[in-house]
């Protein structure tokens, strides 16, 4: 098969699937190498970046997918009604924030961190499918391990939990006081 015909049928699996796809899915499907696979999706990328389409692909935890150019949201927005969703409370972007940088983490030390309970934050976050139980700590009473989802990367705009910033970018300013 050759590279123009991949990357045709890879943008119609992306185009159908919705949701990120993962190259090992992808490259099964074809009965291809992951490796080629994984090269004509990052080609496809540029090509589309290089010539400012209307449509993106974006990469989350080696998984690919469509989506509309960021530079064309006034656009969108002004043709789509919004749903009407509540945004964080200060008490969830903590909690959010909190997991993101010391995952897996159970909700006793998210509470000494921040000082505070935060079951209900937990709870929104686990809702909006920001985070999810990723397990339990081998200890008495086996807590809740938690842990970030890729929704929370695809919202965020992230790649993978490598891309955070580094937290000492936040306390620059403090510091400098």
């Amino acid at each position: 098969m050759k590279e123009k015909e991949v990357k045709s049928i890879i943008e119609s699996f992306l185009f159908i699937w919705g949701e990120p796809l993962n190259v090992k899915n992808i490259a099964n499907a074809l009965n291809l190498s992951s490796e080629f696979v994984r090269k004509c999706l990052l080609d496809l990328k540029t090509e589309y970046e290089k010539e400012d389409r209307g449509m993106q692909i974006i990469e989350i935890n080696n998984s690919f997918q469509f989506s509309t150019n960021q530079n064309h949201f006034e656009y969108l927005q002004k043709l789509c009604t919004p749903p009407q969703n509540k945004g964080l409370t200060q008490a969830a972007l903590e909690v959010l924030v909190i997991i993101a940088y010391k995952q897996p983490i159970t909700r006793p030390e998210i509470e000494s961190i921040r000082g505070v309970k935060c079951d209900k934050a937990i709870t929104t976050l686990i809702e909006k499918e920001l985070i999810e139980e990723t397990g339990r700590l081998e200890r008495i009473g086996r807590p809740i391990l938690y842990g970030t989802t890729d929704i929370f990367l695809k919202s965020f705009g992230l790649n993978n939990l490598n891309s955070l910033p580094e937290i000492n970018e936040f306390f620059d300013d403090i510091v400098e006081l």
